[in-house]
């Protein structure tokens, strides 16, 4: 039986008009949030992130672990990845992040290493979270680099996203399993 369908519809993507920030952060957290929604349709858990530097999108990314068979293929560090090699440099002190769920700690850890200056989250990670929601690297960790976070709920859609995938997913593999397995 296949895993459900995603009951959700993305975002209208269109770019502010005006200049308050407010307004371009809610646009990208919605652009965030529609790659998450293609990561569902793909069987992935259902996380996206943008990769913004002056208000222009230059990197789009979305889990890839079950695709990928590698547990390192977070949206996250697929963008870190490939920003680095556009750039040719590791270091993306410019580069700002749009994330509908906050990263783990591997994630934020690359964030730590790469000098991303700014994450912008979608919901708290309360369990794995390291920018704050489990664990807070920046007052944790003494590191050299501090990382400025905040969030764009998009009025909750982010969490209730994350939170329906996980009940539907928990309903189809009890459905799915079989008696003798255990």
């Amino acid at each position: 039986m296949p895993f459900p369908s995603c009951p959700f519809k993305p975002f209208d993507e269109q770019m502010p008009n005006s200049t308050e920030s407010h307004e371009w952060q809610i646009f990208f957290m919605q652009c965030a949030y529609n790659l998450a929604l293609e990561a569902w349709h793909q069987g992935e858990i259902p996380i996206g992130a943008i990769a913004v530097v002056e208000r222009q999108i230059v990197g789009r990314a979305h889990n890839r672990v079950e695709q990928k068979k590698n547990a390192c293929a977070h949206a996250e560090m697929q963008i870190l990845y490939d920003l680095c090699r556009q750039k040719q440099d590791w270091r993306l002190t410019d580069v700002h992040l749009y994330v509908t769920k906050e990263p783990c700690p591997m994630c934020s850890g690359a964030i730590f290493k790469s000098r991303v200056p700014k994450v912008v989250i979608g919901v708290y990670d309360h369990q794995q979270g390291c920018l704050g929601g489990c664990l807070n690297f920046n007052q944790h960790l003494q590191l050299y680099h501090r990382v400025e976070v905040t969030t764009e709920p998009l009025n909750g859609h982010c969490e209730t996203l994350l939170k329906t995938f996980f009940k539907l997913q928990r309903n189809h593999n009890r459905l799915n399993s079989s008696p003798d397995q255990f």
